[in-house]
């Protein structure tokens, strides 16, 4: 009974962990798509923070500096992104895509004309890194039953921007449904019309948005390379980007419900990764191809069957042009 608990929480924290990345993105993509802004571009922001972040921490050995350098490199997609969108009218799709794909190949080659490594950059040292948190009295209680467990082994011991991310959705839930400025994010979403008849900048809304979402698109690019790993590894961000998309639409735009979904998407990695080397009676050894595709498979499913009528932001995807 015991060994089945621990078990389960090692999993509930594998789960958090491979959930941190999603959360955040999941809430960048909230802010943007909320603004009317479609944002494919998730997952190329991420990846040209995560390799950003690992130059520049390989590069100076400091973890905030990389921080600052992820951040920055996201940023400056998301205005490019908000350039061809908003201020020249462009698709939506297609400049996301083209994001993507400059962050896919720029990524690898500058990896390659730098570090002679393949595109990878070096490892890092502990120094450089965002490294794991022991909150205060873990180690003390980690014996006692059940809530000892929880404490030291689900609780503690996650890196600063694991809390970052959980700390960010009641956040982003606060800014969007309690505040002047969400009230108006939320309408501009919907009726880009009537905020620039208030008076209010449809465009500089939409600007604004776009760069929260390009803030936290750096932290979860970030927390990829020099958080949960020690180096940034060609294409590391692995269709997380679409995946936290997906969640955020699960979640019908809505953070509560799509932090729900990045944990569900969690959850399956984590237990994806788990089913690696195991033998299954009647079956044998489950396939390391069919592990590394069932997150995606089961994503698809899920948005398929249950996601039931998702009803976008009504202007999303459609570029403001202001009547004279």
């Amino acid at each position: 009974m015991e060994e089945a608990f621990v078990f389960v929480v090692l999993t509930a924290t594998a789960t958090v962990r491979v959930a941190t990345p999603l959360i955040l993105c999941a809430m960048a993509g909230l802010f943007s798509e909320r603004s009317g802004i479609i944002d494919i571009s998730l997952e190329g922001k991420m990846l040209a923070a995560a390799f950003a972040a690992a130059t520049i921490a390989a590069l100076t050995g400091s973890a905030w500096l990389g921080l600052a350098g992820g951040v920055m490199a996201a940023i400056c997609l998301a205005l490019l992104h908000g350039f061809a969108c908003i201020t020249h009218k462009g698709n939506q799709v297609v400049s996301g895509v083209a994001i993507n794909i400059l962050a896919s190949g720029l990524t690898v080659v500058l990896g390659i004309a730098w570090f002679h490594r393949g595109g990878d950059t070096p490892s890092l040292e502990a120094a450089a890194r965002f490294m794991p948190i022991t909150l205060p009295l873990a180690d003390t209680i980690a014996g006692v039953p059940v809530l000892g467990t929880l404490y030291s082994r689900l609780l503690s011991g996650h890196n600063l921007l694991v809390y970052v991310a959980f700390l960010a959705v009641p956040l982003v839930w606060w800014v969007v449904y309690r505040t002047r400025f969400g009230l108006r994010l939320r309408a501009v979403g919907e009726n880009p019309t009537a905020v620039d008849t208030a008076g209010i900048s449809v465009t500089w809304l939409r600007y604004r948005a776009v760069l929260i979402c390009g803030v936290l698109t750096g932290i979860a690019g970030t927390y990829l390379s020099i958080a949960h790993n020690a180096s940034f590894v060609r294409d590391m961000t692995a269709g997380q980007g679409y995946i936290a998309l997906a969640a955020m639409i699960f979640g019908k735009w809505r953070p509560w419900p799509a932090f729900g979904a990045c944990l569900m998407f969690g959850l399956l990695d984590a237990i994806a990764i788990r089913l690696q080397g195991v033998h299954v009676p009647g079956i044998g050894e489950v396939p390391v191809q069919f592990i590394q595709a069932l997150p995606y498979v089961l994503t698809v499913v899920l948005l398929a069957g249950f996601i039931g009528r998702a009803v976008a932001p009504k202007a999303i995807g459609v570029p403001y042009v202001k009547e004279r």
